[in-house]
């Protein structure tokens, strides 16, 4: 099954996302996402019919450590490299990253 990603794929995606394009940009993410799509129906392609399935490559192998309780952070090594620390009230300010 192939499908040819069109220039208006790339738009309605980018309205979707909220993004506003460059017409150099929506060539090159038009190519880009065509290349994606392309190696998603190569992937797709493969026979694993054999293969058991795992939830993670690591399956039956314990990765994590020891959940063992750890002295935190002191309040002014947690505000040292923040942007615009305000140490005395233990807070830092951070962009808005939802709304406007």
């Amino acid at each position: 099954m192939s499908s040819v990603l069109t220039i208006a794929d790339v738009e309605r995606i980018a309205a979707l996302a909220q993004l506003e394009l460059t017409d150099e940009e929506k060539q090159l993410f038009t190519r880009q996402l065509a290349d994606i799509l392309a190696y998603a129906q190569q992937v797709q392609a493969i026979d694993t019919s054999g293969v058991p399935a795992t939830a993670h490559v690591h399956a039956g192998q314990r990765t994590e450590r020891a959940d063992e309780p750890q002295r935190s952070l002191s309040v002014a090594d947690a505000v040292a490299n923040a942007p615009d620390p305000a140490p005395d009230a233990g807070l830092f300010r951070v962009p808005r990253v939802i709304g406007g």
